[in-house]
């Protein structure tokens, strides 16, 4: 007989956090716990609203699926039984944990994969005046980073990447538009990014309006992350986008992670692994997946005024394990 509790957690920012749609100053999670009376797991998620999902919701998820797991209900049958999203991810990689703890085995061993000594991670840039984004852009290659994400609006596109790339010469250079360039002359923004040596750009138009990329140049990758959640839409992109984003929160947990993984090979997309904001939980979970991608952003944690024990070790550019 499995146990199941869960409960909402406000993770306090140790900064603001900025983005195209908006400022965070916390960041509330969900856990779910699954234990079977000897072993004990844990998953957790990150309710987003820009999916229409809040604490609120993915509690009531959780809620009505609480007899079926407690009555034995699989990892399988629970991608049908809640679908993609942050309450599927929370119970999925709790299951997984579980199952792993069971076994006596961690989650690499269960996978049968290497574990990695560490996995460079990109430092996120949030949105912010130009003099203040260079200089974070500074303090981050003091500290190590070495891939760096530029959290963009509409505003000083050029000009904010120039005066990046000058204070991280030799960083590697991602862009997030976070939807907000709709209107704007993707050709030109392109080939002007071009010049500064960026390596991706990630989902510049809005979700499901992201047609004016077929009939643009790519000089720089283009990547899915809002119009790209489960398997399903990864054949439909592939006219528009070089790559996708997969995050755990968005497909619902590491089980469509792992599947994602493979279609998107199947179809020519590159990979880019990311998280939303959360603890060390959510990201020793995505670890597994995330290290068969091209580019990894995973760096939650750093953003969190405490971090949840065991905190993964971030240093130099890399998440240790």
């Amino acid at each position: 007989m499995i146990q199941m509790t869960f409960q909402s957690v406000e993770l306090p920012l140790a900064k603001p956090f900025a983005i195209s749609r908006g400022t965070r100053t916390a960041v509330t999670v969900m856990r779910v716990s699954l234990t079977d009376g000897e072993f004990t797991s844990v998953g957790e998620c990150t309710p987003t609203a820009r999916y229409q999902e809040s604490p609120q919701s993915v509690c009531e998820q959780l809620e009505l699926i609480r007899p079926q797991v407690e009555q034995g209900l699989s990892r399988e049958a629970l991608q049908q039984a809640l679908p993609m999203g942050s309450a599927r991810n929370a119970l999925d990689c709790a299951m997984w944990r579980l199952d792993a703890a069971k076994k006596g085995k961690d989650l690499w061993q269960l996978l049968d994969m290497p574990k990695p000594v560490s996995v460079i991670t990109a430092e996120t840039l949030s949105l912010d005046s130009l003099e203040n984004m260079a200089k974070a852009a500074e303090v981050a290659v003091a500290g190590g980073a070495k891939l760096l994400k530029i959290k963009l609006d509409r505003e000083q596109i050029i000009e904010k990447v120039a005066a990046i790339r000058a204070a991280a010469p030799h960083a590697t250079l991602m862009v997030d538009a976070n939807e907000a360039w709709s209107g704007l002359d993707l050709g030109s923004l392109f080939e002007a990014l071009h010049e500064f040596n960026v390596a991706m750009i990630e989902q510049p138009l809005p979700a499901g309006s992201d047609k004016d990329l077929v009939r643009c140049l790519h000089p720089i990758p283009v990547c899915a992350d809002e119009s790209c959640h489960e398997r399903a839409d990864i054949e439909g992109l592939r006219d528009r986008y070089e790559m996708i984003n997969i995050k755990l929160d968005k497909c619902g947990g590491l089980t469509e992670a792992l599947a994602m993984t493979d279609v998107a090979r199947q179809f020519g997309l590159r990979i880019m692994f990311g998280c939303m904001l959360g603890s060390s939980i959510a990201m020793e979970a995505a670890l597994p997946v995330a290290v068969q991608a091209e580019r990894v952003d995973l760096d939650g944690p750093i953003w969190l005024a405490q971090d949840a024990e065991p905190a993964l070790r971030y240093e130099n550019g890399e998440v240790w394990l």
